[in-house]
């Protein structure tokens, strides 16, 4: 797809937020807070003719690899939100993008992706194809810590299997980033998720989970602090670090 007439190197767009997105305490839940940033960020590269169809041409596409949340509020059923995104470094195969959400004038949330180049046919990293020149680059944060690695504890408690299905698959073709969060979460008390604010959230994703796959849920918990661990075949493929208030 050409780059759209009104492309800039700062996107700007509003969502609504409605009640199929939200927890019964009406807050929208941070899976479909993930969703919002994805699609925002893939609104953007579409505009700047960099997005999955333009990709697939040479058999491309961009990857979640890191992601970091920082949460001071969660907007709530009706909310009209609006969500900025830049992209903060861009070269070879690796890319940094941020995003904020704001609530009126106020920034309620904060968010630092790092982003891989992969072959959909050989499955492996490789630099971008296409020409990107037209977007300018930010160095402005969007989180007061930047997107980083998870050390995980060799001897976290097995909680949980989860069997991938049709519905976790995307165009990829391989488990959705979101659904990885979604496995996790699912495993926490309700009144851990409803009751107690979710400070930040930072994901890393290691390996790609397809179609079928068994994948082991392990988990390490403190008062203030969850860490994930999905692994397959006893090898992790994601790790995920929930701060909580």
């Amino acid at each position: 797809m050409p780059i759209a007439p009104d492309f800039t190197s700062i996107l700007t767009q509003e969502w609504t937020v409605n009640f199929l997105q939200c927890y019964p305490n009406g807050y929208l839940k941070p899976t479909e807070l993930c969703n919002l940033l994805q699609l925002t960020a893939a609104l953007h590269a579409e505009r700047g003719g960099i997005s999955f169809t333009d990709m697939q041409v040479h058999d491309q596409a961009w990857v979640l690899s890191r992601m970091r949340v920082e949460i001071a509020e969660l907007p709530k059923w009706r909310d009209v939100v609006t969500v900025k995104t830049w992209i903060k470094s861009l070269e070879n195969s690796r890319s940094i993008r941020c995003l904020e959400v704001y609530l009126g004038d106020r920034k309620i949330i904060g968010c630092e992706t790092f982003w891989a180049v992969f072959n959909t046919s050989t499955r492996r990293p490789e630099s971008l194809r296409l020409p990107f020149d037209h977007f300018e680059l930010f160095s402005d944060a969007a989180t007061t810590v930047p997107v980083g690695k998870i050390d995980l504890a060799p001897d976290m408690a097995e909680v949980g299997q989860h069997v991938v299905v049709l519905s976790d698959l995307d165009i990829v073709n391989h488990a959705n980033s979101v659904k990885y969060l979604e496995w996790c979460l699912d495993q926490v008390a309700l009144k851990t998720i409803t009751q107690r604010q979710i400070t930040s959230l930072d994901m890393n994703y290691m390996k790609e989970v397809s179609y079928q796959d068994t994948v082991s849920i392990h988990l390490d918990e403190s008062a203030t602090e969850l860490t994930f661990a999905l692994k397959r075949a006893d090898k992790a493929c994601f790790a995920l670090q929930v701060q909580l208030a």
